[in-house]
């Protein structure tokens, strides 16, 4: 059974050819710092000084399949003392907020990877990034689309090399492809029952009208237990009030009252809890099979992981509108510890974050969790995913984006 889907890290080296030396491989989730590892930048000096000169080092997902030979024979075209960044090159078609606007005059100009295909680095680059790492001050904000990012500060502003795409680097398997890639959607067995998973959606009065009738018109249908907590009470929707009233900004008293409130008698006792905004668009079907991974007997949070301050050993957390999904046995553990929100306004997701990394429980990341909406997203990521949410309502009709990328295509064809 898969419990975790992380990021795997091959070190290949000429010796393979001479030697026949099998490749050094490395899981991200493995090493005794996890926490910022999965960012990438903090894990380049560990493992810097076993690369040597004719060496490279390839970064794949845990579903990714190599040609090792092949691999080495493509390879062989670049020189690896020589500053080379390769993989398949992805682009946005439009400025994206998730990539914080980059590049808005014209954002095909900026290539980065598809982590899916595989991405490397030669070691004569790889020696560079580390010099940078130790002696220049890097940011410790945000880490929130980790392949954008690792493509800027490979970059440097033009000081150093852009992606070079590799044709052999590849998602569909094609003859020529060095790499392939099969699903981020497992099949771990049958999905996790209806009745196992308890939904909670974060709603207020202003956007009864709105937004919870979009959700009705689409992925509820889908919910056993479903219950919707507002800043008010309201018997036609039905919503709940737990007390706490609407803020602007952060909802971290409304998010921890739903925790509490999952614990009580008032909800029926269930594995997993899902926590989604009311502009969330979610497939509960997919999420389900996902779910059926996990053991609920363990402390589980799982969504989409962003980072804050990863290289200062900061804290991991899944953001919010993408959806964050708790076992029962997490829950109990944030509210037993008696971690706590510092205001009521303060960002939930976040300091869900620093509570989960005080208790030792990792955030896991499943790409197919989406924090914006499809248009912000290269299409060739799209394309062979099998999404389970996306975010935000802002110029879009969200019931044809959720038929059209959420409603599998049985149901498509029901309409």
């Amino acid at each position: 059974m898969c419990v975790c889907v992380c990021v795997s890290l091959l070190c290949l080296s000429q010796a393979w050819i001479k030697y026949k030396t099998p490749p050094h491989i490395i899981l991200l989730h493995e090493f005794p710092d996890y926490e910022g590892v999965w960012s990438i930048l903090p894990a380049l000096p560990l493992f810097s000084a076993s690369v040597t000169a004719d060496s490279w080092i390839l970064f794949i997902e845990e579903e990714t399949q190599v040609s090792l030979s092949a691999l080495l024979t493509v390879l062989s075209r670049y020189p690896a003392s020589e500053e080379w960044f390769l993989g398949k090159r992805l682009h946005d078609s439009e400025a994206s907020i998730i990539h914080h606007y980059a590049f808005a005059e014209d954002p095909s100009a900026f290539g980065y990877p598809d982590p899916a295909a595989g991405w490397a680095l030669s070691s004569a680059l790889l020696h560079r990034l580390v010099e940078r790492i130790h002696h220049e001050h890097l940011k410790s904000d945000f880490t929130i689309d980790l392949k954008h990012e690792i493509a800027l500060f490979i970059w440097n502003e033009g000081k150093g090399p852009k992606l070079t795409p590799v044709p052999e680097f590849c998602r569909t398997p094609v003859a020529h492809c060095v790499t392939t890639f099969t699903s981020y959607l497992p099949n771990c067995g049958p999905p996790v029952s209806k009745t196992d998973l308890f939904v909670a959606v974060k709603t207020c009065k202003k956007f009864h009208s709105q937004r919870v009738p979009v959700v009705k018109k689409t992925w509820e249908r889908d919910a056993e237990l479903l219950e919707y907590y507002s800043d008010v009470s309201d018997e036609s929707i039905p919503a709940i009030s737990l007390g706490v009233p609407n803020t602007d900004r952060g909802h971290c008293g409304k998010t921890f009252a739903i925790l509490k409130h999952f614990l009580s008698d008032a909800v029926p006792k269930t594995d997993w809890l899902l926590i989604v905004d009311d502009d969330t668009l979610i497939s509960l079907p997919r999420l389900r099979r996902l779910l059926s991974c996990y053991d609920p007997k363990d402390a589980v949070s799982l969504g989409e992981r962003y980072g804050y301050g990863l290289v200062q050993s900061g804290y991991s957390y899944p953001t919010g509108g993408a959806g964050m999904v708790l076992s029962h046995v997490a829950v109990s553990e944030i509210i037993s510890s008696g971690c706590r929100c510092y205001s009521l306004d303060a960002p939930d997701d976040m300091e869900l974050g620093m509570c989960l990394k005080n208790l030792n429980i990792p955030v896991i990341h499943s790409p197919l969790f989406h924090q914006a909406r499809p248009d912000d997203y290269a299409e060739a990521l799209l394309s062979s995913k099998e999404a389970i949410s996306f975010h935000k309502h802002w110029n879009i009709d969200p019931i044809t984006v959720y038929n059209f990328w959420l409603r599998d295509a049985k149901q498509r064809d029901e309409l």
